[in-house]
């Protein structure tokens, strides 16, 4: 209880950097993905190569968490036998089921797009705290924000305009696999707070990492996938996205187990900020990012946010 209530994790400056920190890297995502897919040669239709893709991500994710905690505590960091059940269920929602279809979708869509429709995962993690973890209360202000929210989303998916979608605007695999995704970051979000309670979140999170990355490399080889490296800028770019996921996931695990779910959550009105600029910036997505339905959707998204997370005064 002691280490709870002292934990630096807890100092407002530390809340508020270290969640500026998980956002930039989280909204880099988007943009490295589709970078990466032209320098690897990954066809919108090559399934097992997106799965590879991913594999190789997350296994150098849990491979840099696990040594990093490894110098740190000077000795060889592994689960307790009793937390091998709880890897697997994170490894299953946070890493294989999550970006496979994170993957998916963002081989079908925009980077922009991509970028604003993952934020719906901050209103599927209050609801799933609320009706299924039993974190927080249903209030009219969270129920106001996340209906602000959605429609954010809503008017991202169609472009503005439900006609479009019906027409073929919205594409299973690219929208609505980026919207599924968004839900199962959520429960692994909840369940790190949960998991967090007993079991160190930075070591569940590494060793989750490289069973599923181990688990989708596994899977990408039977499926026969294969990469090509176009330029060796292949070789960083891949050991970034490593650091992305090993970055983020480390610090925002660490910020969930010691804050409220909405103290930290409320500050991820910066992931779509930063993934809308950074594919601006990399991907040449000015039209999009600029248009009245890119940035009506971003703004009632990012309210959306600040609203369902934003604690009653006193």
């Amino acid at each position: 209880m002691r280490e709870q209530t002292t934990s630096i994790w807890q100092k407002k400056a530390a809340v508020i950097l270290g969640a500026v920190f998980c956002c930039f890297l989280w909204g880099s995502a988007s943009p490295a993905i589709k970078i990466g897919y032209e320098i690897f040669s990954v066809a919108p239709n090559d399934t097992a190569g997106r799965i590879l893709f991913a594999g190789i991500r997350f296994t150098i994710a849990g491979l840099m968490v696990i040594g990093y905690q490894c110098v740190t505590e000077r000795q060889f960091i592994f689960p307790k036998k009793t937390a091998w059940g709880k890897v697997c269920i994170l490894s299953i929602f946070q890493t294989s089921i999550h970006y496979i279809l994170f993957y998916m979708g963002l081989a079908y869509t925009s980077g922009v797009r991509g970028s604003i429709i993952n934020s719906v995962g901050t209103f599927f993690s209050i609801g799933l705290a609320v009706w299924v973890f039993h974190y927080e209360k249903l209030s009219l202000r969270k129920a106001m924000g996340s209906v602000i929210g959605f429609l954010g989303v809503m008017i991202c998916v169609t472009g503005g305009s439900f006609s479009s979608m019906l027409q073929g605007g919205f594409l299973w695999q690219g929208e609505g696999a980026l919207l599924l995704s968004a839900f199962c970051g959520a429960m692994a979000s909840n369940l790190i707070k949960k998991i967090g309670k007993s079991e160190n979140p930075v070591t569940m999170s590494g060793w989750q990492f490289l069973l599923g990355g181990l688990t989708l490399t596994l899977i990408a080889v039977l499926m026969g996938g294969h990469l090509e490296m176009k330029t060796a800028l292949g070789i960083p770019l891949i050991l970034y996205m490593g650091f992305i996921s090993a970055g983020a996931y480390t610090v925002w695990s660490l910020l969930l187990k010691y804050n409220e779910v909405s103290t930290v959550t409320i500050l991820g009105f910066m992931n779509p900020v930063f993934g809308v600029l950074l594919s601006v910036l990399f991907l040449h997505e000015m039209s999009e990012a600029t248009s009245w339905s890119g940035l009506v959707a971003l703004l009632l998204v990012i309210l959306g946010i600040i609203i369902v997370n934003r604690k009653k005064k006193a």
